[in-house]
């Protein structure tokens, strides 16, 4: 099966949905952005203020129209909240692959479980919806809590590209590389993701 850019994909379970990312989402993420200017500290995006907001979020849905990127906002069922983002990208129909990123997270919902349930749904996605072969994953590799957060769902780290992206303050950063494959899915699903239903 093809990822089709048109349709609005929504995934969800108990914990958390995640809906296509849209423009009357800019004042539900505008407090998180303004209260927590650090939140993409590791991101060559500028964010902090609601002019870096809207440019953010403007190339995240121009992306999609571009169709290459598909990104969503993440809402928190139990808090009844939007609490981030997300997004499926450098996605390649011809070669089954994919690439899941872009995400950052309210700082009072890390670590309690929402982004372990987000990624669930995504990677479910991917494999059993999509049948796609490979989900990639990629972080500057100073970003230990997110190098954590991708072995944690058991990506296999598979390098680092040196000096790789070029920041905002002009620094310039390694990115390592992680990645699931198709076939180690379900023992990841099994091991990993045995609460998620």
């Amino acid at each position: 099966m093809e990822f089709d850019f048109e349709p609005e994909i929504v995934l969800e379970n108990e914990r958390v949905r995640l809906e296509p990312l849209t423009e009357d989402h800019l004042p539900h993420l505008l407090p998180i952005a303004l209260e927590q200017p650090d939140l993409l500290a590791y991101s060559p995006s500028r964010f902090g203020d609601e002019e870096s907001l809207k440019a953010y979020l403007g190339a995240a849905l121009i992306g999609r129209v571009l169709e290459e990127r598909y990104p969503f906002v993440i809402y928190d069922k139990p808090s009844q909240r939007y609490v981030g983002s997300t997004s499926f990208g450098n996605i390649s129909n011809a070669n089954l692959r994919l690439e899941i990123g872009w995400t950052w997270i309210d700082k009072g919902f890390q670590r309690t479980g929402l982004n372990r349930a987000n990624k669930f749904l995504m990677l479910r996605y991917a494999f059993e919806t999509l049948g796609f072969e490979r989900v990639e994953f990629k972080a500057d590799s100073r970003n230990e809590q997110s190098r954590r957060g991708m072995e944690g769902i058991g990506a296999t780290f598979e390098g680092t590209l040196r000096s790789h992206t070029l920041m905002t303050d002009g620094f310039r950063r390694s990115t390592v590389y992680y990645s699931i494959l198709k076939e180690e899915w379900p023992e990841i699903k099994a091991r990993v993701f045995s609460s998620q239903g």
